[in-house]
């Protein structure tokens, strides 16, 4: 029902009353016929609520008289319920007192039967007894071939009494018993086998519970394990048969015998010291002392497949402690090979790098020059480092900057296969201070013998500073050396540190590394810094021989046609084959550190060069286009430094060609007011006009 809404019922009961409506219709509104209505309808509704109001008070006072009677039939329920309880517990005493009751006549049943069963036991087996001690064995359990458990049960037991009898009275049927006792076991191992080969697993299981109290139960364990082996190794690959072999023997091995962990264990036992190990000792022994790196390859291989191996038969149920059962299986097999694996390593692995190295000088033609060792030669380093002198001779390399990187891939490559097998051949306790014996030979043979080597040829090639048309090839022998040295340092994080991380080790590793990067960053500085001379040299040559005085003492003032000098464009081109030959061989913050240090070389040279000339009012103009168009080369550079040093240059030119009337204005510029004085006389001299009174007392 929807809630009442009472301006609704008075609305509607208006509408329905004549002359009630608020909007005319047939009937004019007549307030007198709405008011007799609505008063009508009041009475109706006070009597429908006097109905109501004593229908509420009738159903009410039921409820409460039913309220009352509900009341008292739960009362009454709770005294039948606590009865039925009372009752209950007195029937729980009474079960519990029965049947303590029966226990006890059971447990009294029991103590007179289980001597009456022993003593018809007892009597039974000294019947059997009798006819052994007699000779002759009547009885059909031992003559009816189907009886053969029960005979075997019996026989068990007699076996265990004979042993306790004195030999001098009953030696006979102590043998007799003995023998008869061999010939059921033997004939129960030949069911279990027949059963075996049929693949009858119930017959199995039976023959071998029977045999269970034997002492050639061993031997029946012995028999199935071999013939479990029989025609299953018929793949090329022993390690996967062996694990199907695994797989199927598990499934079945629990169906027939009492203690399948242990019948388990013994068949990995047998393979491990049988199939496996002579299968090792094959593929090893046949490479050891004719073929090292086959011989780390198959060792390696066969060390991972047998530890995977492992890992698979792990799942099996072997025992408690199956996981130290299978290691010290693997050990067994490997010892005598993992002990001398370093020394092997090491050895194959200095033989092939400089087998590698030298196959490639080889190919170029190149005998390799003993660099040097002792007090001399670190006399030499030391002078050459602090004075840049080339000390000995300089050789002609033709371009060839000694460094491969396929030589490089190569030696990285044999050093990570050795840090695999290092990883995994290594006893845990020895495997940092391996590795870092690899690490060793890896810095002997890459970063010695071939990026040092390289750096030393390379910079014995460099030729003097006042050499002409020089070959600068040590800016290739950079690129080379940098990223060689990257990939060297990409191996030494992703195989060397998760080897050494957690052990003394590798502070040692890192000393190494350190001290390798100084030393050749000391030899590619030094280098760098002889290029650098090199290339001023070179610089300082095109301006010797290209730029003459008229350049900036034209004979005809008004006919000056050239932008700039030959000299300036030469240099300019030089410079900028240069820049971009560095930015080829470098990367990172170096390039920017190299090409501050040529650019600040480069303007001192212009700065000198330009001191050495006497110019006139269209030379010096002619010179700020110079400048002008080196300030455009060094744009080329990207270094603000430099840029800012030709500025400042070119605001110096400007002294030049100013009137002198102007001189001090320009003087105290943003650009020259810094500036040594002596700076700016020394510029103004250079004017051709200089010694005219005007412009001396116009610049004092």
């Amino acid at each position: 029902f929807e809630p009442f809404d009472a301006d609704e019922y008075i609305e509607r009961l208006a509408w329905r009353t004549p002359g009630g409506g608020s909007k005319g219709g047939a009937e004019a509104f007549d307030p007198k016929k709405l008011l007799e209505e609505f008063v009508n309808h009041i009475e109706e509704l006070k009597l429908l609520d006097e109905r109501i109001q004593r229908k509420v008070e009738k159903l009410e006072q039921q409820c409460h008289r039913e309220a009352k009677e509900f009341a008292h039939k739960v009362q009454d329920l709770q005294r039948s319920n606590q009865v039925a309880f009372q009752h209950f517990q007195e029937l729980d005493e009474h079960i519990s007192y029965v049947a303590t009751k029966v226990c006890h006549l059971g447990d009294q049943l029991e103590g007179v039967n289980t001597p009456r069963q022993r003593a018809v036991e007892a009597q039974r087996l000294m019947t059997y007894f009798n006819e052994f001690l007699d000779g002759e064995l009547r009885s059909d359990v031992f003559n009816n071939p189907e009886k053969i458990k029960e005979a075997a049960d019996i026989i068990q037991k007699l076996h265990l009494i004979a042993q306790e009898l004195p030999f001098d009275r009953f030696s006979d049927v102590k043998a007799k018993i003995a023998s008869k006792y061999h010939d059921l076991e033997r004939q129960l191992i030949q069911e279990f086998t027949a059963a075996q080969r049929r693949g009858e697993i119930g017959r199995m299981r039976e023959v071998a519970a029977v045999l269970l109290h034997f002492k050639g139960y061993a031997h029946c364990v012995d028999v199935y394990i071999k013939q479990c082996q029989e025609g299953a190794y018929m793949r090329n690959d022993v390690f996967e048969d062996i694990a199907v072999l695994c797989q199927r023997v598990n499934k079945q091995v629990g169906e027939v015998f009492c203690s399948p962990e242990t019948v388990m264990a013994k068949l990995i036992q047998s393979i491990f010291e049988n199939k496996i190990q002579a299968h090792v000792k094959e593929r090893l022994d046949e490479t050891r002392n004719s073929d090292v790196e086959q011989y780390l390859k198959n060792l390696y291989d066969l060390y991972t497949r047998t530890t995977a191996l492992a890992a698979k038969l792990s799942d099996f149920n072997l025992g408690s402690d199956k996981h130290t059962f299978l290691s010290k299986l693997i050990k067994n097999i490997f010892s005598c090979y993992l002990e001398s694996y370093i020394d092997m390593e090491r050895q194959y692995l200095q033989s092939r790098s400089g087998m590698i190295l030298q196959r490639f000088y080889d190919s170029k033609n190149h005998h390799k020059r003993s660099v040097g060792t002792g007090s001399i030669q670190e006399l030499k380093e030391r002078i050459r480092q602090r004075t840049n002198l080339p000390l000995g001779p300089s050789i002609d390399t033709h371009g060839e900057t000694f460094l491969s990187q396929e030589v490089v891939v190569n030696l990285l490559q044999e050093t990570r296969h050795a840090f695999e097998r290092c990883n995994k051949l290594s006893d845990p306790a020895d495997l940092p201070k391996n590795a870092f014996s690899i690490f060793l030979l890896l810095v002997e043979y890459l970063c010695v013998d071939h990026i040092d080597y390289a750096l030393e040829i390379g910079l014995s090639a460099i030729p003097s500073a006042d050499a002409k048309n020089a070959n600068l090839y040590f800016l290739d022998v950079v690129q080379q050396a940098n990223t060689i040295f990257h990939l060297f340092d990409k191996q030494f994080n992703d195989h060397l540190m998760p080897l050494i991380s957690s052990s003394p080790k590798l502070t040692e590793c890192l000393h190494k590394k350190k001290e390798v990067i100084e030393q050749m960053e000391v030899k590619l500085d030094t280098g760098i810094d002889r290029t650098l001379n090199c290339m001023i040299g070179q610089m300082k040559h095109i301006l010797v021989t290209e730029q003459k005085k008229t350049d900036f003492k034209p004979e005809d003032e008004n006919n000056v046609m050239i932008q700039y000098t030959t000299a300036c464009s030469k240099v300019c081109a030089y410079v900028s084959k240069q820049v971009k030959r560095v930015r080829r061989s470098m990367d990172g913050k170096n390039v920017d550190t190299v090409l501050t240090e040529l650019g600040v070389r480069f303007h001192r040279l212009i700065h000198e060069h330009l001191q050495q000339f006497s110019y006139s009012s269209m030379g010096g103009m002619l010179a700020i286009c110079d400048v002008a168009e080196y300030r455009r080369s060094a744009k080329d550079f990207r270094v603000p430094l430099v840029l800012q040093l030709f500025d400042t240059l070119h605001a110096l030119c400007n002294l030049l060609v100013v009137a002198p009337d102007n001189l001090k204005q320009v003087c105290s510029g943003e650009q020259l007011t810094n500036l040594d004085r002596n700076l700016l006389h020394a510029f103004v001299q250079l004017r051709v006009d200089y010694r005219s009174a005007r412009l001396a007392r116009h610049f004092s």
